[in-house]
């Protein structure tokens, strides 16, 4: 087996939730991760004083971020304040995982990662047609041992996928065959105040029957921060620029395809985009991945994933940690992300794109 580029647990956890009560959904989770959530709340602590954040501050965001859901949606609140009590932390601390990237927005010290995304329209074998999407999740190395795998029942749609300790949801597919795959994107007014984006996404995956659907729950979400939502299911795919400027549908990259790095693709959000956070990487793994998607159209799922692996010389679409790098500035694709919503099935790979022949992948269906 190929040696891991960054350590990993031996074990990738899974967690397992189906509770009506949105309060005992979320206590069972805080159960389940108690030993792991202390260590990403040390984690996330360091990221938050690296970034020049004060605790006070952080706290007060928290805090705000816990009232902007419980005001918008009461039973993620319940949920957000069921995983404290199962961890036997504070609810204030499961909120500021939670809006993370809300926080993190106030500095520009601790810049986020990167991750890409592609969606493509495919033909089945009986003539039909689908669509599948693989990402990359791209996040700061000190978290590789601090996500999991997702089963989640309870709500409207069962929904799974893979999320950080204590988040919510992340990227995932749901019961009525709705996928989600999320970027992160950066504008110059995100701040805390509105509905946290990692919550939208649970929001989506628990009650959307449909990626129009998903458009209409989000159009009617407070919205103050970005991020960016690649909603599909069998039938077609939107590909969303979230900002505090409002919601807007990208077009296709090519007819059939959605493609995703870490700028937005519509002109009103772009006008006050924080360029300096991914530019000029974002466009440079745009272009490289749009040029080889014109040259190879993908029309398998594997042809998909080898898509997203690079090496020496190009964009890194691949992202391995600078092993010289500094703390709070090493970044790597800490999961591959598969979604088949027609199979309402997510295939999660534990490592990179270069490894999916080589690293564990875990399958789980809605």
């Amino acid at each position: 087996m190929t040696p891991a580029p960054f350590p990993r647990p031996e074990h990738r956890r899974h967690v397992a939730v189906d509770a009506a009560e949105p309060r005992l959904c979320g206590e069972s989770r805080g159960r389940q991760l108690a030993d792991g959530l202390h260590a990403t709340l040390d984690a996330y602590h360091r990221l938050f004083t690296l970034a020049g954040i004060p605790p006070t501050t952080v706290r007060d965001d928290a805090d705000r971020a816990l009232d902007a859901v419980g005001a918008f949606r009461p039973a993620l609140r319940e949920q957000i304040e069921g995983i404290a009590h199962g961890a036997a932390v504070e609810p204030w601390q499961i909120a500021a995982l939670n809006a993370r990237t809300e926080i993190l927005a106030r500095s520009r010290a601790v810049p986020p990662g990167e991750c890409s995304t592609v969606v493509r329209r495919l033909r089945t074998a009986d003539g039909a047609t689908t669509h599948l999407g693989v990402q990359t999740w791209d996040w700061h190395v000190e978290l590789a041992a601090c996500w999991h795998t997702l089963d989640s029942a309870g709500g409207a749609h069962r929904y799974v996928g893979l999320t950080e300790h204590g988040i919510l949801a992340k990227i995932g597919v749901n019961s009525a065959g709705l996928a989600l795959h999320f970027n992160i994107l950066g504008h110059r007014d995100d701040r805390v105040g509105g509905l946290p984006v990692h919550v939208l996404a649970a929001l989506v995956l628990e009650e959307a029957g449909s990626a129009e659907h998903a458009r209409e729950i989000l159009h009617d979400a407070p919205l103050t921060s970005s991020g960016s939502f690649t909603l599909f299911d069998r039938d077609g795919a939107l590909l969303l620029d979230l900002s505090p400027a409002g919601i807007f549908e990208a077009p296709e990259a090519a007819e059939g395809t959605h493609l995703r790095t870490n700028h937005f693709l519509t002109p009103v959000p772009a006008e006050h985009e924080k360029t300096w956070l991914y530019q000029p990487d974002s466009g440079e793994r745009y272009a490289f991945l749009h040029d080889r998607l014109t040259r190879r159209p993908a029309q398998r799922a594997e042809e998909l994933i080898e898509h997203l692996v690079t090496g020496p010389g190009e964009p890194p679409v691949t992202c391995l940690p600078d092993p010289a790098g500094r703390a709070g500035h090493r970044w790597a694709s800490l999961a591959t992300v598969l979604l088949d919503p027609a199979a309402r099935t997510a295939h999660v790979l534990d490592g990179t794109p270069a490894e999916h022949t080589t690293r564990p992948w875990h399958t789980l269906t809605a």
